[in-house]
């Protein structure tokens, strides 16, 4: 998961993150169709190995199609090549750096083949996803999935220090047709301060399920909201470039003071710091 094939940028989406000459009318990379594969990428019929929620589960323990309620994912996703599959696509997994559950045996969350993301991008009615694209998109959806973890544990940080335990990702739901209060907000300041903001809406919404320790032996819940931006290509690089807005749920007055927090940390000591002359 080391080499980088994508530039991400910290969020919320605005005109900082790119040169304000950019011609934003041809930003290709939110165009619908990376929008349409990255929704299905990331639905519960294509995640095979990831947390993901969203599909009502049946008191016998898994709905009609085969949902396990432990982690709310798919039993069996086929690695099996599809009639009229020109291309051969690996089946192999890829594990990711996440760690999954609240018990260290539980190991790490997987990643789905290519080829279980092109059955499920099928199945979920994407008949028009190009085969040889598909190892790309899977490369580019587990590099924003590790992107996101690492802000998460940036934000976890002073937590983890006080706990001396590391959290773990429960899991997470795919909400791509809710966007966020603050998605809404940025959303709307770019017609009116389209010099500044973004009017590009994100292409698609996480909530992820972390459990932090509570030093205690035992685990907090915190949600935590992740809105996907795409921008323009990277000038330097001629990389596809995504705008990660990853945050705590404002749930309870603990996670609004770690928005503060960080709000001080990252932006305003910084600001601060300049303003008295300090380095």
């Amino acid at each position: 998961m080391s080499d980088q094939i994508a530039v991400i940028k910290r969020g919320p989406y605005t005109r900082s993150h790119f040169h304000r000459e950019h011609d934003w009318s041809t930003e290709h990379f939110a165009s619908e169709y990376l929008t349409n594969t990255f929704q299905a990428s990331f639905s519960p019929e294509s995640l095979a190995g990831c947390p993901v929620m969203g599909k009502k589960l049946s008191k016998e323990g898994c709905d009609s199609e085969g949902i396990n309620p432990l982690n709310n994912m798919p039993i069996a996703l086929s690695s099996e090549k599809l009639p009229g599959q020109k291309i051969e696509l690996p089946t192999q997994k890829t594990m990711s750096t996440i760690p999954k559950g609240t018990d260290g045996k539980e190991g790490v969350w997987e990643y789905p083949s290519p080829q279980q993301m092109f059955n499920a991008m099928i199945r979920k009615g994407k008949g028009n996803v190009p085969e040889d694209a598909v190892e790309s998109m899977v490369s580019i959806h587990n590099f924003l999935n590790e992107g996101a973890w690492g802000e998460i544990l940036e934000w976890e940080d002073r937590h983890t220090k006080a706990s001396k335990v590391e959290p773990r990702l429960e899991r997470f739901t795919g909400i791509p047709d809710k966007m966020s209060p603050r998605a809404k907000i940025f959303t709307t300041l770019g017609k009116y301060f389209p010099n500044r903001f973004s009017a590009t809406p994100p292409f698609d919404r996480h909530d992820w399920t972390v459990m932090r320790g509570d030093g205690k032996g035992g685990w907090r819940k915190v949600r935590y909201v992740i809105d996907y931006y795409a921008g323009p290509d990277d000038e330097s690089t001629g990389m596809p470039t995504f705008v990660l807005d990853v945050r705590p749920a404002l749930d309870n007055p603990t996670n609004a003071l770690d928005r503060v927090n960080h709000w001080w940390t990252y932006q305003g000591k910084p600001i601060w710091d300049k303003a008295m002359g300090r380095k």
